[in-house]
């Protein structure tokens, strides 16, 4: 019985030999955790859905990977775990001298599919607030004064 053609081979197919097994390998592990999981393009990268939702991706860089959560509280959520890996906003990098962790990757899909709907949610991360007037809404008690038509 012969699996069927993901639309990540294809992608994957095309990567350079070194990059090609760097994502092999995270693959392998995401699959590894989430066998239910569908394989899918998102974005035009390589994604997995669960549940309806697209939960974690990749791809390939210049210097080896990058991770998507496809949620921008994830990252945030285990900053203390991420502690000395590059990463943006929305991605975490990696390459193949220092390949994402099994252990690393587990804790970053439970993050995940615990953001998804029905699903128990962890405490949202402490955020810094704006100080008041600057920007956004005006300080509580305080009026809004608007522009006199007249001049």
């Amino acid at each position: 019985m012969s699996r069927r053609a993901s639309p990540i081979d294809a992608v994957l197919a095309e990567l350079p030999p070194d990059r090609r097994s760097l994502l092999q390998g995270l693959r392998r592990m995401i699959r590894a955790a989430l066998p239910s999981a569908e394989e899918c393009l998102s974005y035009g990268i390589p994604a997995f859905r669960l549940e309806g939702r697209v939960i974690a991706g990749f791809a390939a860089t210049a210097a080896g990977g990058s991770y998507y959560p496809f949620s921008g509280l994830t990252l945030g959520t285990l900053a203390a775990d991420l502690a000395g890996w590059s990463r943006t906003r929305s991605a975490l990098h990696f390459t193949k001298t220092r390949p994402l962790p099994e252990v690393l990757v587990r804790k970053l899909l439970a993050a995940r599919r615990s953001e998804l709907p029905g699903r128990p949610r962890r405490p949202p991360v402490a955020r810094r607030r704006k100080a008041p007037g600057a920007g956004g809404k005006p300080p509580p008690g305080s009026r809004r004064r608007r522009a006199s038509p007249r001049g």
